[in-house]
């Protein structure tokens, strides 16, 4: 018998049935030849939420969460927070490879060719109201783009889909930045192409007046946020995109999902959370016995644990470092010691520390979107900016998958089982 195998006994019928394994896995499909009886249409697996289903095979982003390892296409997270522009991080998710300065000043050319949107897309945004949310304004008109380019819907030419993918970085910086200026009633700065990817963006955001001054750090930091969430593997909003990209949609209608998912607050508004929690707990002094109402079951500890990483999250590592480079140039934020307190308490408690709950992402970044000068309300804006790049790649390697199909998981039905209509009137 090959060693790569599985052996199953149904207890039913008596009947054994040998399964290949494949990378760690099997076909799911291979349980359906498992029969009791016929016309049963085999085995199923149940599995809520995916906890341990593969979707898809993929080269994009690898993860270890025992080991705390983050790698974009092999290259290993905290090397590319450190020396990687965001382009450049989004030409490695889309292409495989780190581009040569040729390439990536190209690119980068063609991005800044296409920052501009219509200026019917900004009376589209003027129809919100004054305090719509920022994630809503940015979902709708991310999805109206595909109205605006209905050449978008030819996805198996290669040549359009590269123009949609520059389309989408250029554009969605625009518009998110149109989003926090609708939400102060400020006028909308259009983009200034003479700035680098991210100045453009923070000018589009903050300038009042015509002036801006820019701060490196600020911009730096800001640089490296998008590049720790560019791509995380297939969590909620890269499922989203997958799943409705399998229709054979156009690339908007598929990324305006992702930013649908993103937009739950269990998936994109977790730093709110930390922040909530941490104006609760309120001073350092309170920290203890909050420790001991969260090991009460009273009380829950935000920004701790993951549903992946089962040591210290290596984003976690290295927004930390990017907090005290922030608040260096803003001024401590009374909320940081709170944090810094927290987690140096949680991680000496053997209660945390044997469930293996260790800060993750979300811990120190809404305090640094805080200090830049972003409502919490906008937080979630910013993670799906540096999400955009592994969405589009995501969508992309679906298209190119043979073994894709349309996204259509079965069910376990519950219901009743078949009954006679009963007429109104005899109805009690």
């Amino acid at each position: 018998m090959a060693e790569n195998t599985l052996t199953i006994t149904d207890n039913r019928t008596g009947r054994e049935y040998t399964l290949p394994i494949t990378d760690g896995t099997i076909h799911a499909t291979d349980l359906r030849q498992v029969s009791a009886e016929e016309g049963d249409g085999g085995l199923m697996s149940y599995d809520p939420a995916y906890l341990n289903t593969a979707s898809c095979r993929s080269a994009i982003t690898f993860i270890d969460g025992d080991r705390g390892i983050l790698r974009y296409r092999g290259y290993p997270i905290e090397q590319l927070a450190e020396e990687a522009s965001f382009l450049e991080t989004a030409y490695l998710l889309f292409e495989g490879e780190l581009p040569t300065a040729e390439q990536l000043g190209r690119f980068e050319d063609d991005v800044r060719r296409h920052t501009y949107v219509h200026t019917n897309v900004q009376k589209f945004l003027e129809g919100f109201r004054y305090d719509a949310h920022p994630m809503g304004m940015l979902l709708g008109a991310i999805g109206a783009l595909s109205t605006f380019y209905p050449d978008a819907k030819h996805i198996a030419d290669g040549e359009s889909r590269y123009l949609q993918r520059i389309r989408l970085l250029a554009k969605m910086p625009t518009i998110a930045a149109f989003a926090f200026r609708h939400s102060r009633g400020l006028p909308y700065v259009l983009p200034r192409n003479d700035l680098d990817y991210v100045g453009n963006f923070v000018n589009m955001t903050f300038e009042i007046g015509g002036r801006y001054e820019p701060n490196a750090v600020l911009e730096r930091a800001l640089e490296i946020l998008l590049v720790l969430h560019a791509d995380h593997e297939q969590n909620c909003s890269t499922s989203a995109v997958r799943s409705v990209g399998s229709s054979q949609v156009d690339p908007f209608s598929a990324v305006s999902a992702g930013i649908a998912a993103l937009y739950g607050p269990l998936h994109g508004g977790a730093n709110e959370a930390v922040l909530r929690m941490l104006d609760e707990i309120g001073d350092t002094k309170r920290v203890p016995e909050f420790i001991e109402q969260v090991k009460a079951g009273k009380g829950r500890l935000m920004g701790f644990g993951h549903r992946v990483y089962k040591s210290y999250d290596p984003r976690a590592k290295l927004i930390k470092r990017v907090a005290d480079d922030v608040f260096e140039q803003t001024g401590l934020n009374p909320k940081l010691e709170i944090a810094l307190e927290l987690e140096r308490i949680a991680l000496e408690d053997e209660y945390f520390v044997s469930r293996r709950l260790y800060p993750n992402v979300d811990f120190y970044s809404g305090l640094i979107y805080q200090a830049m000068g972003y409502p919490t309300d906008y937080f979630t804006v910013l993670f799906a900016l540096g999400r955009l790049p592994g969405w589009i790649a995501q969508w992309e390697e679906h298209l190119s998958d043979p073994e894709q199909k349309i996204s259509r998981p079965r069910q376990i039905y519950t219901g009743a089982a078949e009954r006679p209509y009963v007429p109104i009137a005899q109805r009690s």
